[in-house]
């Protein structure tokens, strides 16, 4: 069973500081490290540290920042038999401020060179994938790789974050819609969650849900509302939390986990990774998720 995960990955530039700044000036970092991030990249090391082959299907430029990122992801296991290089662009990557509570701040540049074609996605066989999960990063690349999945009845997922793209035809090819707090706001006009959720229901046959951090997770089941909430767990560090539940959804989806129980995995999986610093490092193995899980009952 292997999952394929389409969309942006992000070289981040993590600086932990006390609080975060809410004015300008100097600042100094008590700590700094580099590692991957982006969506759909770090939903590909979540499934992968939960027990199932992964494939990552980005955009990658052609410098060392591209050679840090390729490591990390073998370096995990994941996949990058299907990576586009673009050779004379710059890969992403992001600014990340990390302050003691846990909480970020999080700047990200993409390159405009980084080209948005679809054409090296025509050369990947998608139907040989047991679910795919797509990001909004790269919304020419999701649109394809979702209508693969309608092509070839796989199961898909999509994670509805931010993007200055509309995302309305996304939203309505993915079988599950996964928004972010702040996304399903951009997209519904609506600050309340059920009220979020019905009009993302209107535009879509797919499941529809949204993450709201420690509040945990609130999705519809046949026109009611349903809630999980979050874990109560000692944060350290929420960088890749949003993404991880994400890719535990997808591993979910992939097992036919009924809707309760993968949103209740999923949330496990996110607040496990909020217990380390980094935005990957602190993704549990499936067996330390399923332990988290029976304690919890």
């Amino acid at each position: 069973m292997t999952i394929a995960c389409v969309g942006i990955t992000v070289l981040d530039r993590v600086f932990q500081v006390n609080n975060l700044p809410d004015h300008g000036g100097k600042f100094v970092a008590n700590n700094y490290f580099e590692v991957g991030g982006g969506p759909a990249a770090t939903a590909a090391v979540a499934v992968k540290r939960l027990g199932h082959d992964v494939e990552f299907i980005g955009r990658f430029g052609g410098d060392s920042v591209a050679d840090a990122m390729s490591a990390e992801f073998e370096q995990y296991g994941v996949g990058l038999n299907h990576k586009v290089v673009i050779p004379d662009a710059s890969s992403a990557f992001s600014a990340v401020v990390v302050d003691d509570s846990g909480e970020r701040m999080i700047i990200n540049y993409q390159d405009s060179t980084l080209s948005t074609s679809i054409e090296a996605l025509k050369d990947i066989d998608f139907s040989k994938f047991s679910a795919i999960l797509c990001d909004v990063r790269w919304v020419a690349g999701a649109k394809y790789a979702l209508e693969q999945g309608r092509k070839f009845n796989i199961p898909t997922i999509l994670d509805a974050d931010i993007t200055p793209e509309p995302m309305d035809e996304l939203v309505a090819l993915a079988d599950h819609v996964a928004f972010s707090e702040v996304g399903l706001v951009n997209f519904s006009g609506e600050t309340d969650p059920e009220a979020g959720l019905l009009i993302a229901q209107a535009k879509t046959d797919g499941q529809v849900y949204v993450t709201v951090g420690s509040k945990g997770c609130y999705w519809l089941e046949s026109g009611n509302l349903c809630h999980k909430a979050g874990k109560k767990i000692t944060v350290v560090d929420t960088t890749g939390a949003g993404d991880t539940f994400h890719g535990a959804l997808a591993v979910a989806v992939a097992e036919n986990m009924e809707n309760e129980y993968a949103v209740n995995f999923s949330n496990s999986v996110a607040a496990l990774k909020c217990t380390k610093l980094g935005g990957r490092e602190g993704i549990p193995t499936r067996t330390q998720v399923e332990q988290y899980i029976k304690d919890d009952l």
